[in-house]
């Protein structure tokens, strides 16, 4: 469908908002070059983005984690929760961001147009959080590994809700042990026990954490009671909107009390991401036991369908990749190339 062509009038009117804009900002920054210059704004200190607003920001202090109202420099390109930054407080108790570190990975999610947005930076981990009930599909967790493995994070398998397992285990035991074969951590958690969460403690712990997995698992409820003091919600979220209703999509960093070093970014709007924005070779790459086996196909643009010479094919055959995976794989792709199925 052809995109609508704007008006003379509107096209004036998006021109003059953004000059306006620019000239704001301009404003702003010659303001904070005089105030930098006249001492009205202390050393330089190191700190991290806890929430972002706009222009304005929340800065966690790094040496004693005081949290400071700060705004953003108009030469300094847009920051996002996680970001390391160096700024500067001012008399009247705000402050000045002046410059941002370099970012170790960035977490994005595609906007209403399909560009892609950072949303957090500085992430160690991805929590894909699924749950006995409802009962997880082997598809959906793969879904979610592909995708994370898209951003570079390393991600981390939650079982949650595990007061509801058989003693055996039963089938997601077996499931568990084919992901954890491959080299994935998997954490068992239930907020039922007194004990429940100390695994996830312990894997939170010294790391800046995500949580995602679709509505209904128990992510909120989790995050809830890693977080007892904290008002999880900006905006006073309700249950509903944290069930993937609301559309703000601002994240917030937390230190987590429970969990030494530990610190969780949380945001409706990174709770739940799809794969419509990779390419079939990043969907390949996402299969972390494909790895070893690409490039060596007969035919360089080989597709691993049914050509001949294929290695991913030949892998299967010999038990080295596992023939669930591999369908898994392919449905995938069937996703991606024919969204409406």
């Amino acid at each position: 469908m052809s995109k609508r062509k704007l008006t003379r009038q509107q096209r004036w009117r998006i021109e003059k908002i953004q000059a306006e804009r620019t000239k704001r900002a301009s404003r702003n920054d010659v303001d904070d070059n005089a105030a930098l210059g006249a001492g009205e704004y202390g050393p330089e200190r190191e700190g991290r983005v806890i929430a972002h607003f706009g222009r304005s920001l929340a800065v966690a202090a790094s040496e004693d984690g005081a949290q400071y109202r700060c705004h953003l420099r108009a030469n300094l390109e847009s920051l996002v929760t996680g970001d390391r930054v160096v700024w500067r407080l001012g008399e009247e108790g705000s402050g000045v961001v002046v410059a941002r570190g370099e970012r170790g990975n960035v977490l994005e999610r595609p906007d209403a147009r399909g560009q892609l947005k950072p949303v957090a930076a500085n992430i160690d981990q991805i929590l894909i959080v699924f749950a006995v009930e409802p009962a997880p599909h082997a598809n959906l967790i793969d879904r979610y590994l592909v995708a994370a493995e898209a951003t570079g994070i390393a991600p981390v398998l939650v079982l949650n809700k595990i007061d509801l397992l058989p003693d055996d285990g039963g089938e997601l035991k077996v499931l568990l042990d084919r992901y954890a074969a491959l080299g994935y951590p998997v954490v068992e958690a239930t907020i039922q026990r007194p004990d429940g969460l100390e695994a996830l403690h312990a894997r939170l712990t010294d790391s800046t954490s995500v949580f995602v997995g679709q509505s209904g698992v128990g992510k909120s409820s989790l995050i809830d009671r890693l977080l007892p003091d904290e008002a999880l919600r900006i905006g006073a979220l309700s249950e509903d909107s944290r069930k993937g209703t609301h559309t703000t999509t601002t994240a917030r960093l937390y230190r987590l009390p429970s969990a030494d070093g530990g610190e969780l970014i949380d945001s409706p709007g990174i709770r739940e991401f799809g794969l419509g924005h990779l390419t079939e070779d990043e969907v390949t790459q996402g299969f972390i036991e494909f790895r070893d086996h690409l490039g060596h196909c007969r035919f360089r643009d080989c597709r691993h369908r049914h050509e001949p010479g294929c290695a991913l094919l030949a892998a299967v055959e010999r038990g080295e990749i596992d023939p669930r995976r591999f369908d898994s794989y392919r449905r995938i792709l069937e996703s991606l190339n024919n969204p409406s199925r």
